[in-house]
């Protein structure tokens, strides 16, 4: 079990690094977080207006309050790395090459959303934009125009920073079940190579 733990602090520990760096999110098409659908419907009538400035801006503040947020991560993975059952070992062992991802979603997903959240919003703050976004969307979410889940720009880089996250990790545990010997630790390397 010791080999497992070791893989997963790992493998998250490497997605987090990845994605707090410098354009984590931003310089990585995979999860890069764009305007919400809700925006980028009229984006170009924006630009025409003469805000594509402002909308580009948005993007780039949406994405680096996505990589501050995602700095917070590594506590709360490690926690859940720490209180994980045996059984929780054995299904993800035995599971599909996201077996642990799923793991972490499950485990983490709510703390992480809380702990991102604050972090978000105080880096939305800063763009007169997303103060304006919140407005119009909340009017466009009551009449149906566009999902509730997108009528927050907060909750919104949130959602798209957890899912960024958990799609490096999974990339990092995929590779990981497959080239077992690239594992840093020889306990991991041990424990994965003798699944193959």
């Amino acid at each position: 079990m010791q080999g497992l733990k070791d893989a997963l602090v790992q493998s998250s520990g490497k997605a987090v690094s990845q994605l707090s760096a410098t354009n984590g999110f931003l310089g990585n098409d995979k999860v890069k977080i764009p305007l919400p659908d809700s925006i980028r419907r009229v984006e170009s009538g924006l630009r025409m207006l003469g805000m594509g400035r402002q909308a580009d801006e948005l993007v780039t503040s949406m994405n680096r309050a996505a990589e501050m947020a995602v700095k917070e991560a590594t506590p709360l993975l490690v926690s859940s790395v720490k209180s994980m059952s045996v059984s929780d070992a054995k299904g993800i062992l035995t599971g599909p090459d996201d077996a642990a991802t799923q793991y972490f979603r499950r485990t983490t997903g709510d703390a992480l959303t809380q702990r991102f959240l604050p972090i978000v919003k105080q880096s939305t703050e800063k763009v007169q934009l997303a103060q304006q976004y919140n407005s119009l969307a909340g009017q466009a979410a009551q009449y149906g125009l566009i999902s509730k889940d997108d009528s927050n720009i907060d909750a919104y880089v949130t959602r798209k920073t957890l899912d960024g996250l958990f799609i490096v990790m999974a990339e990092q545990e995929r590779m990981i079940r497959r080239d077992p010997m690239g594992a840093a630790t020889s306990v991991a390397k041990k424990v994965f190579s003798s699944l193959r």
